[in-house]
């Protein structure tokens, strides 16, 4: 007899539902489509599990990072605090959190946790951007997809240069005595693999193991699941082919898709209702991802109660004034609101715009000039320039000409190298955040910025007018939030106007062109306008320029609907 908390949870779940958290266990993949509530379904699960007598700590549930483990160790208690099981009686971690007590308890050194970006500009004072971003790629590469360490490729007798990069960059690891993100989980795996002892101990803790976001799990990611799992493979897979958009992160659709392949005997269950969005969003969001050929095939239908609207919104002004309508344009209803785009930097418009109408707003990656503290820097460098005329522009121009390594040896003054959550809740790194702007793009975004002033001090003086108002209005729990497609992954919003959706910007005319496989480059660019377009709970604007719409729209829309201005579909 199931405990009475176990059965009313089950039975406010749908039948799909049910089915996944109730099935016997054994290698499980639930298909779980945006807004299906996979996160109440693996709640469920474990509630199951411990109410049909799974030892809770032989039950270990793997997240893709801290915010995802966070929330479901908090649900995953409240679900079983009325069996009477304290907090944190199942193992709720991310893969890095989870590798991370692997090492420490095969006792392998787990700190300095060093960040990568760091100790490359320690080796490379001058290395740019766009090189830490390129060796980023090929390190993680190479140790998570390919398994290299740099012994292997120290027997390479004529190593390349990213060889010998990777080489350099491991020496520099080594001296410091630490490790990176990436080793969290590429060591814990070696080291399993090699202490077969620590392996079994291992895989008494995981007797049931339950994979959070499959299709986000890099190789390595994957590799480790499925060691830990075996040979009983008594693993919960859940996960989404359509919302696989982290290629960057080494995640690759065809490894879900693949999945049956590494685990015989594979059940695979669909979770077919979205519950959280109108049902237009649903029914366009689906027409417009059944495009993409790498794909289960499956039924996604919107919920009963899903009532809300889908605007289309040709805009052919300017980018604030689009901004501006967009605003206007929501219900005040007291409802969460997000402004979503593809980058960081098509978000600016959106923040100034915010700025200038007063609206309190949340954007956690978004960074603005008068931020960055080279800004004061430069200002006392051009100080110092003799003066020609009152203008500032010509001495920031003579900065930006020279004088630029004194203000990047300002800006790398603070202590680098030591990754700041070194502790032990460790999250994937986010390759979201912004890569620092370089100081000579600084330099000439700070010129064209004080272009209307006629002194350096009237420059100084917009700078802190600035800092203030953003110091105001940048609120951690401001209704609105402004964040890229990718980092709002698994959260949802009232109101979701999606931006840019311009041909050339959404899918990225940059990515297409830089991918090895354009063609899947394509079908994940398209994932991730499924993956923005779902955030909404109660109505979706897309934001265009009626001259050039985005691919994505003629693929969810006709001509006719596309050229209805701002009509709700």
């Amino acid at each position: 007899m199931l405990h009475s908390s176990v059965t009313e949870r089950l039975d406010r779940l749908a039948p799909d539902q049910r089915e996944a958290a109730t099935a016997p266990p054994g290698p499980v993949l639930c298909v779980a489509p945006a807004g299906s509530g996979k996160t109440t379904t693996l709640v469920a699960r474990i509630a199951w599990l411990v109410a049909t007598g799974a030892d809770p700590a032989r039950i270990t549930a793997v997240t893709f990072n801290k915010r995802a483990a966070d929330e479901m160790a908090t649900r995953v208690d409240a679900a079983l605090e009325p069996l009477g099981l304290a907090a944190g009686s199942v193992r709720v971690k991310t893969f890095h959190a989870l590798g991370r007590e692997i090492l420490a308890d095969g006792g392998e050194r787990v700190e300095p946790l060093l960040d990568r970006e760091s100790v490359l500009r320690d080796m490379w004072p001058d290395i740019d951007r766009g090189a830490i971003r390129r060796l980023d790629d090929a390190f993680s590469r190479l140790k998570l997809d390919l398994g290299v360490t740099a012994e292997e490729v120290c027997e390479d007798p004529e190593p390349g240069p990213i060889a010998r990069a990777f080489l350099g960059y491991e020496g520099a690891i080594a001296d410091i005595g630490g490790l990176d993100f990436d080793d969290l989980v590429a060591r814990a795996l070696r080291l399993l693999e090699a202490r077969p002892l620590l392996l079994r101990r291992w895989r008494a803790r995981c007797t049931h193991l339950l994979v959070d976001e499959t299709q986000d799990v890099d190789r390595s990611q994957l590799r480790l699941a499925l060691l830990l799992a075996a040979p009983e493979n008594r693993i919960f897979l859940v996960g989404d082919d359509d919302q696989t958009i982290y290629g960057w992160r080494l995640a690759d659709v065809r490894r879900v898709l693949s999945m049956a392949d590494s685990l015989p005997g594979l059940r695979r269950i669909d979770l077919t209702v979205n519950y959280r969005c109108p049902r237009p969003v649903v029914e366009r969001a689906v027409r417009l991802v059944a495009h993409n050929g790498e794909r289960f095939v499956k039924t996604i239908e919107p919920g009963p109660a899903a009532h809300g609207r889908l605007v289309l919104a040709p805009d052919g002004s300017d980018e604030t004034i689009r901004m501006r309508h967009v605003f206007e344009s929501w219900p005040d209803d007291g409802g969460t609101r997000a402004i979503l785009a593809r980058t960081n930097a098509e978000l600016l418009p959106a923040a100034v715009t915010a700025l200038e109408m007063g609206l309190p707003f949340r954007a956690p990656r978004l960074r603005f000039l008068s931020e960055d503290r080279r800004v004061d820097a430069i200002l006392a460098a051009a100080a110092r320039v003799p003066a020609r005329g009152d203008s500032p522009l010509p001495r920031l121009v003579e900065v930006a000409r020279s004088g630029l390594e004194s203000i990047d040896a300002t800006a790398s003054a603070e202590p680098a190298g030591v990754a700041p959550q070194a502790g032990a809740d460790v999250e994937a790194r986010d390759a979201e955040e912004p890569l620092p702007i370089e100081t000579a793009d600084l330099v000439a975004a700070l010129v064209g910025w004080a272009a209307p002033y006629r002194t350096l001090d009237e420059v100084a003086a917009a700078l802190a007018r600035h800092r203030a108002l953003v110091a105001e209005l940048r609120r951690d729990d401001a209704p609105l939030t402004l964040a890229t497609a990718h980092s709002t992954k698994g959260l949802e919003f009232d109101h979701v106007a999606v931006v840019g959706l311009d041909a050339g910007r959404f899918p990225s005319a940059r990515s297409l062109r830089d991918a090895p496989e354009p063609a899947r480059a394509l079908e994940e660019e398209r994932r991730l306008a499924y993956v923005a377009w779902t955030r909404a709970r109660r109505s979706l604007t897309l934001v265009y320029d009626p001259a050039s719409p985005s691919q994505f729209l003629l693929e969810a829309f006709s001509d006719v609907e596309l050229n209805l201005d701002a009509a709700p579909c």
